[in-house]
């Protein structure tokens, strides 16, 4: 779960550094690009209903392999989207660069064979990775909480009463 609370401490502070220049991007809809850096990290609900079960009840071949793509989140992002009845566009770009921003932090990753995954989908192009972490590691989670414990910090009490 480290990695999926790093995922979204990233988005948080890249959305909330971006909230200080851009007009449209409110506090209110910071948690909306939060709630897409998750998307990738749905490929995990295999470990809840095995790929095999969905295969028996659609009668044919299924994988979660996708979901963890950018092809995945833009089709989850955008049947999230349906649920919004206001600035739809906004919701879909916020969920979508949530989903990113997710899928940008996992292609720096540590592989053993130096390619990142398939989250190109449906391109089948795996590539290089700087191997820059690995996602066990507690000191990637204990940064990103520092860095989002600083930017709520200047956000609150530095940007907030400027702007």
């Amino acid at each position: 779960m480290a990695e999926l609370l790093t995922h979204v401490l990233a988005a948080y502070v890249l959305l909330t550094v971006a909230s200080w220049g851009l007009d449209g991007l409110t506090a209110r809809w910071i948690p909306v690009g939060m709630a897409g850096a998750v998307i990738p990290d749905l490929v995990k609900i295999d470990l809840v209903v095995d790929a095999e079960v969905i295969e028996g009840l659609l009668g044919v071949p299924f994988s979660y392999t996708p979901v963890s793509s950018l092809a995945g989140v833009l089709v989850i992002a955008a049947g999230i989207t349906l649920a919004f009845t206001e600035a739809r566009r906004r919701a879909f770009a916020l969920l979508v660069a949530g989903g990113a921003s997710s899928l940008a932090l996992d292609g720096l990753r540590m592989f053993a064979d130096g390619q990142a995954s398939f989250w190109l989908y449906p391109i089948w192009w795996r590539p290089p990775t700087p191997n820059l972490y690995v996602t066990s590691d507690p000191r990637v989670t204990v940064a990103a909480v520092a860095v989002s414990a600083g930017v709520f910090l200047l956000d609150r009490y530095v940007v907030g009463p400027a702007g």
